[in-house]
């Protein structure tokens, strides 16, 4: 399929942009169905608000960098104290970060 150039009005500022043969083909081959609403500017001025928003949480990369709730924790395995990013509960066993490690490595619970 040929593409060519397009022009295109964003949602946001209401400004004409260019949408190119070569971002039509980026999209097409990410099997992205629907053309860009917003123009470059403010598709990443909106990325930057999701990125700051915290929405993600956590401290992953994709938070707006606040730090996560952690939990402590007695290790399953070997009974050190530990904390982990969710609440523990009794019926499910918490590992320590070296014997989680060791244990997914293993290929499953011990």
């Amino acid at each position: 399929m040929a593409f060519a150039d397009k022009n295109l009005q964003c949602v946001e500022c209401n400004q004409s942009f260019t949408f190119s043969a070569g971002e039509q083909e980026a999209f097409a081959q990410r099997a992205y169905t629907n053309e860009p609403k917003r123009c470059p500017a403010c598709r990443e001025a909106r990325r930057g608000q999701r990125q700051g928003s915290g929405s993600f949480g956590g401290s992953s990369g994709f938070g707006g960098g606040s730090s996560r709730q952690m939990f402590p924790a007695v290790c399953a395995q070997c009974g050190a104290q530990t904390q982990v990013p969710f609440e523990p509960r009794q019926d499910r066993p918490v590992y320590c970060s070296d014997c989680y490690n060791k244990t997914r490595l293993s290929g499953g619970r011990r």
